[in-house]
């Protein structure tokens, strides 16, 4: 274990005393930099200082028992990206939704909160490293209260067990793909930390966590088990629908007219005016990709 002491510079009236905490060195992160550790400890303490948030600003002064020099001053509202996320923040919407790129097959996570004052944050398909995104959520004044998985290839569950070990929280995820996540075996052969889900989710199911009712859909195709959250008319549909694109099909469990079937019955259900959030690149609407898809042709010539 190493010990980090913390001093805040506080703005008139602010109230922040010296606060010490315990880092497990174990963690999957280069802890040589002792900026590592201090963005850490900032990432779990003031997650649950909603008290100060937004009055004490810096802290000046950063000791590590394991380095003998001191930090250089950093600003609260400017603690650096650890691996550098892509994340952004969409127009007023009725959630608050962020996203972050976390793996090398630049996978999407999201960050879905009820609105941009929550507290508490429901986190969907964690691909990679969750450090940054656990640091973005505590410069918010949020912690991860849920995470939600769509598939259990190892670009949208590699960082499953470790979000979940380091926050605590339960996870949710499709009842067809659990052994993967089980065994820390996904399709293709690639490895993950292993773990064992807390609920298993299928078609119809309702999850409500974080001031958030989610409905569980079955979209099945890109793979057998694979299920969408949908809020409203907004859906986190995974590897089921890009923006210009889908998922491929040419892994185990992949269909091809099972996926449009998928895509079809979201049209249907939830218009074509429903926002995508989906497993890679940009957000896009089913009318959009309905229209434009060069993969949904059939879809268009059946509708017409």
């Amino acid at each position: 274990m190493a010990l980090a002491r913390l001093e805040a510079h506080e703005r008139a009236g602010a109230e922040l005393g010296l606060l010490a905490a315990c880092i497990d060195l174990h963690r999957a992160l280069d802890d040589g930099d002792p900026r590592v550790l201090l963005h850490l400890v900032l990432a779990e303490l003031l997650a649950r200082r909603e008290d100060d948030q937004h009055r004490s600003r810096a802290v000046v002064l950063g000791d590590d028992d394991r380095i003998a020099r001191a930090l250089r001053r950093l600003d609260r509202e400017q603690v650096p990206v650890l691996h550098g996320p892509e994340s952004k923040l969409n127009p007023p919407m009725s959630l608050a939704v962020d996203r972050f790129v976390l793996s090398a097959y630049q996978s999407n996570c999201y960050a879905v909160r009820a609105d941009r004052s929550s507290p508490e944050a429901v986190v969907i398909d964690p691909g990679g490293d969750p450090s940054s995104l656990r640091l973005e959520l505590a410069r918010a004044g949020a912690r991860t209260v849920a995470i939600f998985v769509t598939h259990t290839d190892v670009d949208h569950v590699a960082g499953v067990a470790e979000l979940a070990a380091g926050t605590g929280t339960e996870v949710w995820a499709p009842a067809g793909e659990l052994d993967a996540l089980r065994a820390g075996e996904t399709r293709g052969g690639a490895y993950v930390q292993s773990h064992e889900p807390e609920h298993a989710v299928a078609g119809g199911d309702e999850i409500t966590v974080a001031g958030i009712t989610f409905e569980v859909v079955d979209v099945p195709g890109h793979s057998p088990g694979h299920v969408a959250f949908a809020v409203g008319n907004e859906i986190f549909s995974g590897d089921l629908l890009f923006a210009g694109s889908v998922g491929r099909v040419d892994l185990a469990g992949g269909d091809w007219e099972t996926l449009l079937e998928s895509v079809r019955r979201l049209v249907e259900r939830y218009g074509r005016d429903a926002v995508v959030y989906p497993g890679h690149g940009p957000e896009t609407t089913l009318g959009r990709e309905l229209d434009t898809n060069p993969y949904l042709r059939e879809l268009r010539v059946a509708a017409e």
